[in-house]
C-alpha cells in the first residue's frame, strides 16, 4: 500500500500499462501522440525558419520550443528568472555539489506518461520517491494532537486511519462514480469517460472538497473529516484544499497522480536544462547537431518580456527587459497568467474579454518547502530500547506538517525537507528568515522526536522558498474554486483559435495554470503540445493521417460544456 488512504481500487495486475493522466476533461493519449513515428506533424517548407516567440522558459515552454524547433520553426525562448521554472533543483552552499533539493516539482506518477516521454528522451533517470507509507520509505510517523504513531505499512496504523481509509474509499465510489471512471480510463474507455464526467461535472462544479465530504454518510464523523484533512492519501495532508473544487480532487484520483511517485535521481530541473541543449536525431530544416541553446545567441534565452501587443497582420509584437522589440506570426506564453496582469504590459485586444475574466479569477495555492544538508541518513540508526527507527517521514497537525527523509545511501550526506506546507500553512512561514523557519521547524520535531538531536547532524545553512513571494510565480500553482470550471475550459480550448476571431488569434496559452492537472508536470507538457499544434495549424500545416493531434480530434473529445446563463 502506497497511500497513507488509498485508492478505491486496488489493482491485482501489476502488470498493466499505467494509467495516463490525459483525462477526464480531455481524454487524448498524448503518450500514443509522441510515440508515432510519423512525429507531431509538418509546417509548409514556406515558414520554414521562421520565428516563434516562446515566453517561458519552464517545461512547458521548452516542450513547446523543442517540437517547434524540430518542424523547422525558430523558437525565440524569454525567461525572466531561469531555465526550468517550478523545477527548481537547488544545491547548498559550501557543501558537494551533488547535494541538493527541489523547491518545485519533486515527484511524478507514472501517469504522467507524456511527461516520462522526455525523461526517457533526455536520458534521466528516476527512483522511488520517499512518500508515507511508500514501498520506499522504512517507516511513518504520524503525529495528531500531541499523540504519535510509528507505522511502516498501514496496517500499523490504529484502526481510526483504516476506518479514515474505508470512508474515502466508499465517498469516492458513492458520490463520484470511483471505481466505473477507473475502469474506463484504464481501458481509455473514450464514450464512458465522457458520460461519467459529463454528470459530474454538471453535479459538481460549485461543491467543495470539504462539501463533498460532508455530504458523504461515510464522513458524517467530524473526527473523520478532522483525521482525514491532516493525513490525507497518497502525499498527506489534504485540508488546504477542502476550499478548492472538488472536481479538481477527482482529477487526482482518477488519473492516480497521487501514487507510486517518483523523484529525478539528476535533480528535477535537469529535464528542461537537457531539453535546452538536446539534439534531435530527427529535424527538419536545421542541420544535425541543432539545439534550443544552438539556436539562440551566447547560447541564453531573451530576456524577461515586459509588452505585449497586437501589430497589423494580427502579429505579435513583443518587448524585453533590453528595450529589444520583436515581431512574430505566433507565440506561445507559458509563464503563469497573473504575470498578464501585473509584470507585462498588454494590450486587452491580446484575448476574448471572457479569457481575461478567466485569467483574473485563476485561483493559486501558496506553498513553503525548508531544506537541511545533514551528514548521513542518522534517521535509520535504530532505537535502542523499541528498535524502530530514530526518525521517519512525519505528518503531523505541527507547524512542519510534511517532513521528508530523503537518503543518498549510507553514511553518504543527505537531505531532509524539515517542512512541506501549502496555503495558510504555508503563508505562517512567509515572515519568518530561513534561519528563523529552521528553529521553529527544530523544535516542533523535538516534542515528536525527544530522543534525536537533528542539529547535530546539519552540515550547511538551510535552504528555503516561498512560491507566493516568488515575483515570477506569485503562487506555487493554480487550484480552482467551486464554480471555476467554465474559466478553466476556456483557458484550456484557447489552442482551438479557429474558433476565435481573426484579430484575437496567434498568441497561445500553455503551462500549468492552462492545464485540468494544476500542479503536475505532466500539464504543463500536455498543454504545450496542445499550442504545438495550434502553431502548426495556424502557419498551415498539419499532422499526419495517421497520428491526429489534440487539434483534429477536438469535437470528438472537447470538454463538457456548462452553460452560461
Amino acid at each position: 500500500m502506497t497511500s497513507t488512504v488509498p485508492n478505491a481500487v486496488e489493482h491485482a495486475d501489476e502488470q498493466q500499462p499505467p494509467i495516463t493522466m490525459f483525462g477526464p476533461d480531455f481524454p487524448y493519449a498524448y503518450d500514443d501522440f509522441l510515440a508515432h513515428p510519423a512525429g507531431l506533424g509538418q509546417i509548409p517548407a514556406t515558414e520554414h525558419g521562421a520565428e516563434v516567440a516562446i515566453i517561458g522558459g519552464g517545461l512547458s515552454g521548452l516542450v513547446a520550443a523543442y517540437e517547434l524547433m524540430k518542424m523547422g520553426l525558430k523558437p525565440v525562448v524569454y525567461e525572466a528568472d531561469q531555465l526550468g521554472g517550478r523545477l527548481r533543483t537547488v544545491g547548498f552552499e559550501g557543501c558537494d555539489p551533488e547535494l541538493n533539493c527541489e523547491f518545485g516539482a519533486m515527484r511524478f506518477p507514472p501517469s504522467s506518461t507524456a511527461l516520462q516521454h522526455y525523461i526517457d528522451l533526455v536520458g534521466l533517470t528516476t527512483k522511488p520517491f520517499p512518500n508515507p507509507l511508500a514501498e520506499a520509505t522504512p517507516s511513518t510517523v504520524v503525529d495528531l494532537k500531541g499523540e504519535s504513531h510509528y507505522a511502516e505499512t498501514i496496517d500499523d496504523l490504529p484502526q481510526v486511519y483504516r476506518d479514515v481509509a474505508d470512508a474515502w474509499n466508499k465517498c469516492l465510489d458513492e458520490g463520484a462514480d470511483f471505481s466505473d471512471m477507473n475502469r474506463a480510463m484504464r481501458e481509455r474507455d473514450v464514450p464512458k469517460i465522457r458520460e461519467i464526467w459529463a454528470k459530474l461535472v454538471e453535479k459538481l462544479d460549485n461543491q467543495t472538497f470539504y462539501g463533498f465530504l460532508c455530504e458523504s454518510e461515510s464522513f458524517k464523523s467530524f473526527r473523520h473529516r478532522e483525521i482525514f484533512g491532516q493525513v490525507g492519501f497518497g502525499t498527506g495532508g489534504w485540508d488546504t484544499d477542502f476550499p478548492n473544487s472538488i472536481l479538481e480532487i477527482l482529477r487526482v484520483v482518477y488519473t492516480e497522480a497521487d501514487d507510486h511517485h517518483r523523484g529525478i535521481a539528476e535533480g528535477s530541473q535537469a529535464l528542461p536544462l537537457r531539453l535546452w541543449e538536446h539534439e534531435p536525431a530527427k529535424i527538419v530544416h536545421w542541420p544535425l547537431g541543432t539545439s534550443l541553446k544552438t539556436l539562440h545567441v551566447d547560447g541564453e534565452p531573451r530576456p524577461a518580456v515586459t509588452r505585449l501587443h497586437r501589430t497589423a497582420g494580427n502579429q505579435i509584437t513583443v518587448t524585453d527587459a533590453n528595450g529589444d522589440i520583436r515581431t512574430y506570426k505566433a507565440a506561445i506564453f507559458t509563464a503563469q497568467s497573473w504575470m498578464l496582469l501585473s509584470k507585462i504590459e498588454c494590450d486587452e485586444s491580446l484575448f476574448p474579454a471572457d479569457h481575461w475574466t478567466a485569467v483574473e479569477r485563476t485561483h493559486y495555492m501558496e506553498s513553503s518547502k525548508l531544506f537541511v544538508p545533514v551528514d548521513r541518513p542518522f534517521w535509520l540508526d535504530k532505537d535502542e530500547e523499541t528498535g524502530r527507527d530514530v526518525m521517519s517521514m512525519t505528518l503531523t497537525d505541527r507547524m512542519t506538517r510534511g517532513t521528508y527523509l530523503l537518503d543518498n545511501g549510507p553514511d553518504k550526506p543527505a537531505v531532509i525537507c524539515l517542512s512541506y506546507t501549502w496555503c495558510d500553512d504555508s503563508l505562517k512561514w512567509l515572515p519568518l528568515s530561513p534561519n528563523e523557519r529552521m528553529e521553529v521547524m527544530l523544535k516542533s520535531l523535538s516534542e515528536i522526536y525527544p530522543k534525536v538531536d537533528i542539529r547535530k547532524h546539519i552540515i550547511g545553512n538551510p535552504a528555503t522558498v516561498s512560491w507566493e513571494n516568488e515575483p515570477y510565480f506569485m503562487g506555487a500553482f493554480k487550484a480552482n474554486l467551486p464554480g471555476h470550471y467554465r474559466y478553466q475550459r476556456r483557458l484550456y480550448t484557447h489552442f482551438m483559435q479557429d474558433r476565435l476571431p481573426e484579430d484575437k488569434r496567434g498568441i497561445f496559452l500553455a503551462g500549468d495554470d492552462i492545464s485540468w492537472t494544476a500542479g503536475w508536470a505532466e500539464g504543463a507538457v500536455t498543454t504545450a503540445l496542445n499550442a504545438v499544434w495550434g502553431v502548426m495549424h495556424q502557419l498551415g500545416g498539419a499532422t499526419d493521417p495517421t497520428n491526429p493531434g489534440p487539434g483534429d480530434v477536438y469535437d470528438e473529445i472537447a470538454p463538457v460544456e456548462l452553460p452560461e446563463d
